[in-house]
């Protein structure tokens, strides 16, 4: 048998294979244990063997890492703390296998600065009473190893935009084979994934995660990311969740948050729909400065007026308008009793 890895540094995935079919011991689980780093977007994990198969997030036992090889901590002070909070079923490994996700703990049992999560419990924990129900719309851009866009003419580009959102054939989707694989490993892992669709940009897609009651928002959106990096990789292909990857006239990729509470959904909700945006309309600054890990920085190449975007600057709200902050569908306003969508750019306020 031959083992190989390529000039790119990929390796050979049938060799692996003929590893991972070997029978392991019973009543030994791996478990993959996944956090977010000092980055507020960079995602880390590394696994452990249990003797037995947790059931529950509460039956692991908490693990540590090097914080300063990872923007959380000091090499003097270096363990950081990882306590499990959300349990999934394991794509990669099968079986009894589990992904397990983090959140990080200082040396102090304070949390780290890119540990929201902590925070972000105690607020849906105080609004639960209001059942705020998300479900997020994330975009992103699919890149070959030269973290040129995938599919795209090397040194060059594709035509213009136009035929590429919810496209088919081979000359309009780059890249179906992941998006796909992505699809069925979160539907295997139980994140709550329910939908996914080519997007305007050519080697642009996106998949929607929802609806989801409070925290659980933020533990499937992470771990539905986590998964997607995790299957691009096997495919020798870079995951990008920048808000504007390439300059010029193409769309950027955002987070789409649709978002109610129960006064929203119930009989007459347009009323609370629009106490809620004028709330919001008063702190657009201060939002825009959660949305992204680098304080908005990010978010000002994407929300420029241009794109289907609203200006970074400005506060806007309309019904069916693309260009708005938060647009209400055409649908809410004439029919139902409603949901509004926040439509800013990437979310990482729940749970970053």
């Amino acid at each position: 048998m031959t083992h190989s890895m390529t000039a790119a540094g990929l390796t050979d995935k049938q060799t692996k294979q003929m590893y991972m079919d070997l029978e392991i011991p019973d009543g030994k689980t791996q478990v993959m244990y996944v956090w977010i780093d000092g980055s507020g977007q960079n995602l880390r994990c590394k696994t452990r063997t249990m003797d037995f198969t947790p059931k529950a997030a509460e039956e692991c036992p908490e693990w540590n890492f090097d914080g300063s090889s990872t923007g959380q901590a000091e090499g003097s002070n270096s363990d950081v703390f990882l306590k499990p909070v959300t349990l999934f079923r394991d794509p990669f490994r099968r079986g009894e296998h589990k992904l397990l996700l983090c959140e990080t703990l200082k040396y102090n049992r304070k949390p780290t600065a890119t540990n929201k999560r902590l925070t972000c419990q105690a607020v849906m924990q105080a609004a639960q009473s209001h059942h705020p129900w998300f479900g997020i719309e994330q975009e992103y851009t699919l890149q070959d190893r030269d973290y040129h866009p995938f599919g795209w003419p090397k040194g060059g580009y594709p035509k213009p935009q136009g035929p590429f959102y919810c496209g088919v054939g081979a000359d309009k989707v780059f890249g179906r084979d992941v998006v796909e694989a992505h699809y069925r490993a979160c539907l295997y892992a139980g994140v709550k994934i329910c939908g996914t669709n080519a997007e305007v940009m050519p080697g642009q897609w996106e998949f929607q995660v929802g609806p989801c009651e409070g925290i659980d928002m933020g533990d499937h959106l992470w771990m539905a990311r986590f998964i997607l990096h995790r299957v691009a990789e096997d495919f020798g292909v870079i995951v990008t969740l920048d808000p504007k990857p390439m300059t010029g006239d193409w769309n950027g990729a955002g987070a789409h948050t649709n978002y109610s509470t129960e006064a929203m959904r119930a009989e007459g909700g347009i009323k609370a729909i629009q106490d809620a945006i004028e709330k919001m309309s008063k702190k657009h600054q201060e939002h825009i400065k959660e949305y992204d890990p680098n304080g908005g920085r990010d978010n000002e190449r994407r929300l420029t007026g241009l794109h289907e975007t609203s200006s970074i600057n400005d506060f806007s709200s309309g019904v069916a308008n693309r260009g708005s902050s938060i647009r209400i569908p055409r649908h809410v306003s004439l029919v139902f009793p409603g949901y509004t969508v926040i439509v800013l750019a990437l979310l990482l306020l729940l749970s970053a």
